[in-house]
């Protein structure tokens, strides 16, 4: 088991966090393995530590846009926490590590209206909302090198390390474009020095430059994590994003 905590039960008042903790199990985050599907009924809510879940949209069955990201910063199910019945994104495993999960049904009966862990829920709802928001203008709005820049960002900082593992076809399914948009973007940020990318492996060589070269969705995001969580994120200096 990593020495890590996921933030939002380390946040928890002691006798909150036990109680949480002893319900649940630890369990390995696979890349490439599918949590959850759009439809389907789930099983488990899981807290990350030091692995990492892509949220994904699809339109028609086909076409594929990554929407958000959650390490050690969240859990991923939480509608089901709050007993929907279904979520419309895939939740895709993209970086390997360990993880708490708990069984829905079990996450449910603590979410009592007004306890810690039921407002630590409701604050990470509100952040998720805004994530998926400024996805989508994001999308939208800005070009392709800009919005590769600030996956990477994402992807460091929950791998918590400068390098990590990740293909062409997989980060051209994340940004809905075509594999050689990321061909293009990635040899623009390594012209600048920023990475070295080889073979679906991604080595981030300067880290301020490569935060200027990303979208202002980056920083954005990075500020509402700090102003809602309140918590800086080890390791690199700044906030978890």
């Amino acid at each position: 088991m990593a020495e890590t905590e996921n933030l939002l039960i380390a946040r928890l008042p002691q006798r909150d966090r036990l109680r949480l903790l002893a319900l649940c199990e630890p369990v390995q985050l696979q890349p490439g393995t599918l949590l959850y599907a759009p439809g389907t009924p789930a099983r488990h809510v899981y807290f990350p530590l030091d692995g990492f879940v892509a949220l994904v949209a699809t339109l028609d069955g086909q076409r594929e846009l990554g929407v958000g990201m959650v390490g050690c910063e969240g859990m991923v199910g939480a509608p089901w926490g709050l007993d929907a019945a279904a979520t419309p994104l895939h939740a895709l495993v993209q970086g390997s590590g360990a993880a708490r999960r708990i069984k829905a049904g079990q996450l449910r009966h603590e979410l009592v209206p007004g306890k810690a862990l039921h407002q630590a829920l409701d604050r990470y709802l509100h952040i998720m909302l805004m994530q998926l928001a400024t996805t989508a203008a994001c999308t939208h709005f800005h070009l392709v090198s800009p919005r590769l820049a600030r996956w990477l960002l994402m992807s460091a900082d929950r791998a918590r390390a400068d390098s990590f593992h990740l293909t062409h076809e997989f980060l051209a399914r994340m940004l809905g474009v075509r594999r050689e948009g990321v061909t293009h973007a990635a040899g623009e940020l390594q012209q600048r020095a920023l990475i070295r990318y080889h073979r679906g492996e991604v080595l981030v060589l300067d880290r301020p430059g490569l935060e200027a070269a990303a979208c202002g969705c980056y920083a954005a995001d990075r500020l509402l994590y700090d102003t809602l969580l309140g918590r800086r994120r080890p390791g690199l200096g700044s906030a978890l994003v």
